[in-house]
């Protein structure tokens, strides 16, 4: 049984005329007739009784009418659908970002995506970098941004910018309108830093060690949001990407950038590979990679 098949019952049961119901579907009437043979041998029996001049349905004709009438329906519900779909004009896409990502670059993304793809939902997870990086790889969004995870066999990363990172002090502390910060000053205080295994904190770690610098940790977090609040109430200090200045600066912190070593991370948009996005996630790397891309 094929859509039209029963677009050929649908419109022959409704005119109860091969005549008419050929000029409403646009077919011939020979074409027709065929149409209706063959839906009538796939299914085992007459759906038409036929006589020179009438034509009417049997009681499986009649069986068959509403069933026809629904499947055709959700056919052409669904035809319409996809249609939509790849005409941008419905859809749905989930897209996770790293918090200090999300929390400020961002909404100036989706809203250029917004302006462009008004009927498209947009799903944000705002999860930590390590967790962006397993929600692509297990295919719950199709699009992370976040920090370079290094390269991998499954999964695809375009970088957008370079992130250096800053210093994040009390607002009391004499630093805070200094043009830049030495390192070896910051790290005579008390530091406050994200908990291990963070990336972000291994990085750090990694970074300052070659150059024989050690931060002297009191105290841990697991969000930055928290790292920042602790600064802010003069608990010490810390070092952030700079992505978090506006986060920091709003929890009471200050911010200075820092000297040698300058710290930088590349922030970037992460796909799978070898699995083709769908056409709403396609336009938000467009869109991701046409606003912050520099």
């Amino acid at each position: 049984m094929t859509v039209k098949q029963l677009r050929a019952f649908l419109a022959v049961a409704r005119t109860l005329s091969f005549a008419e119901a050929s000029v409403m579907i646009h077919l011939s009437q020979p074409a027709l007739s065929l149409a209706i043979k063959k839906l009538e041998e796939s299914l085992g029996g007459r759906l038409f009784t036929r006589t020179t001049r009438t034509i009417a349905l049997t009681p499986e004709g009649e069986a068959l009418l509403p069933i026809a009438q629904r499947l055709l329906a959700e056919w052409e519900n669904a035809e319409e659908e996809l249609q939509q779909r790849f005409a941008l004009q419905l859809g749905r896409i989930a897209v996770a970002a790293m918090p200090s990502f999300a929390g400020s670059l961002l909404p100036e993304g989706l809203l250029q995506y917004r302006n462009r793809y008004p009927r498209i939902n947009i799903e944000v997870h705002d999860v930590i970098a390590e967790r962006v990086v397993d929600m692509v790889r297990q295919s719950r969004v199709e699009v992370g941004v976040t920090f370079d995870p290094g390269s991998s066999d499954d999964l695809r990363f375009l970088p957008l910018f370079e992130d250096e990172f800053i210093a994040v002090l009390p607002p009391d502390h004499p630093a805070c309108n200094a043009e830049q910060l030495e390192w070896q000053t910051l790290l005579n205080e008390d530091f406050i830093t994200l908990q291990r295994p963070s990336r972000l904190r291994l990085m750090l770690e990694n970074h300052l060690a070659e150059r024989g610098l050690v931060p002297r940790v009191a105290f841990d977090a697991h969000q930055l949001a928290t790292v920042g609040r602790m600064v802010a109430t003069g608990l010490g200090v810390s070092v952030v990407p700079g992505l978090c200045r506006q986060q920091m600066q709003e929890l009471g912190a200050c911010c200075v950038p820092l000297a040698e070593p300058r710290i930088s991370r590349s922030v970037g948009i992460l796909t799978r590979r070898r699995h083709e996005l769908s056409v709403a996630a396609q336009a938000m790397v467009e869109v991701l990679e046409e606003t912050f891309r520099r």
